[in-house]
């Protein structure tokens, strides 16, 4: 073990040498190119001046990238740095290992988000209707940055427009097995067939996400029902939501991103379908933040506004209606404050959820009904 510190320490001095040695001749040609335009020459027309200030601007990011490589080596044989989690690792895709490499991530990365973006900001408004969730404005103010400021912010919290209670409803199915593919995707292909489309299904792994394609693409296909999926079409994001959106008997299976930044109002979305509790994954980073944050409670924060976000595609304007399911029996009762106030929440078998859909969809007017699971969330939602 000495030895090899011994050797990675000998690697991180010549590595810094040379980091060194590439630093100090930008930090040369930054100040010259400052110094042209301080006593501008007669051909330093607008345009040149233009091309030396991006000089300048392009100079000082490459130098910001070489001081945080600096300061990584600086960190092989040293003492931590109690602001940034520093670790060793691979990258694989399908098994197959194509990089390795040290990172560095910042502890709390709303602290230079602070410092870079809200400080020299003349003003700024942050809007979220899952902003700080069913717990207090310290939580937003740490979740956005704002703890770091000098000055306390000024918190505005509204109702929702939306009647979520008459319109939408929480079906939680408990007799899926954990790990069954096959029941998974049967699952998938009768809650679609029962909605006749409109659903959007999101995914805790692209692994997953394809095994369930595989099995339930050509049932719906000879249904009529068109299936789409991120990772499996080649197909940017964005189009991908763009022909869900315009085909009301369509469905789309996807990741983080459609969970968190899709758009579909009226008729084409009318049913969500998450297959597991998005429990964040267990990495070197996320241990860390953990550990600073409170352990479990800071798990829980993170699974609530996951949550938050995915039922929050059901209703995007007024008459939107439908219902989220989630695949998964073992969850917790403390997450369902994720959920807004008076949503009903229902644990029920699959066949139980499927008719329950069905007659949902089919009356005028809305879907919910009296819960039977549920646990209270005073919070409004926040706009």
């Amino acid at each position: 073990a000495a030895r090899s510190n011994l050797i990675a320490e000998t690697a991180a001095a010549a590595a810094l040498e040379a980091l060194e040695s590439m630093a100090r001749p930008m930090a040369v040609l930054s100040k010259r190119l400052e110094a042209i335009l301080e006593d501008a020459p007669d051909w330093l027309d607008s345009q040149a001046r233009a091309r030396v200030e991006g000089s300048i601007m392009a100079l000082g990011w490459r130098r910001e990238t070489v001081a945080a490589w600096m300061a990584m080596l600086g960190r092989v044989g040293g003492a931590s740095d109690p602001d940034f989690v520093d670790w060793l690792a691979i990258d694989r895709v399908e098994g197959r290992e194509y990089d390795i490499g040290m990172r560095r991530h910042w502890l709390d990365p709303t602290r230079p988000l602070a410092r870079v973006v809200l400080e020299p900001a003349h003003g700024v408004l942050v809007t979220s209707a899952t902003l700080k969730g069913a717990e207090d404005w310290d939580v937003a103010e740490a979740r956005t940055g704002a703890a770091h400021l000098p000055h306390d912010p000024a918190h505005f919290e509204a109702e929702s427009p939306f009647d979520y209670a008459a319109n939408t409803e929480v079906l939680i199915v408990n007799d899926l097995g954990r790990d069954n593919i096959s029941a998974l995707a049967g699952a998938y292909a009768r809650l679609i067939e029962t909605a006749g489309g409109g659903t959007l299904g999101l995914f805790t792994a692209i692994k997953r996400l394809r095994a369930v394609h595989a099995r339930i693409a050509d049932r719906l296909a000879r249904a009529g029902l068109p299936l789409y999926a991120q990772h499996v079409d080649p197909i940017d994001t964005g189009t991908l939501v763009d022909i869900f959106r315009d085909d009301p008997r369509a469905s789309l299976l996807g990741t983080d991103a459609l969970r968190d930044g899709v758009d579909v109002p009226g008729e084409s979305l009318r049913l969500v379908i998450m297959e597991r509790v998005p429990w964040p994954r267990p990495t070197v980073l996320h241990a860390a933040r953990r550990l600073a944050g409170g352990g479990s409670a800071y798990d829980d924060r993170v699974v609530r506004a996951k949550l938050s976000q995915a039922y929050g595609r059901l209703v995007r304007r007024a008459g939107d209606r439908g219902y989220f399911v989630l695949l998964s029996a073992a969850t917790p009762s403390r997450l369902l404050s994720a959920f807004p106030p008076g949503v009903g929440v229902h644990r029920l078998p699959l066949d139980e959820a499927i008719a329950r859909v069905k007659a949902g969809l089919a009356e005028e007017g809305g879907v919910g009904g009296t819960s039977d699971a549920r646990v209270a969330d005073p919070a409004a939602r926040q706009v």
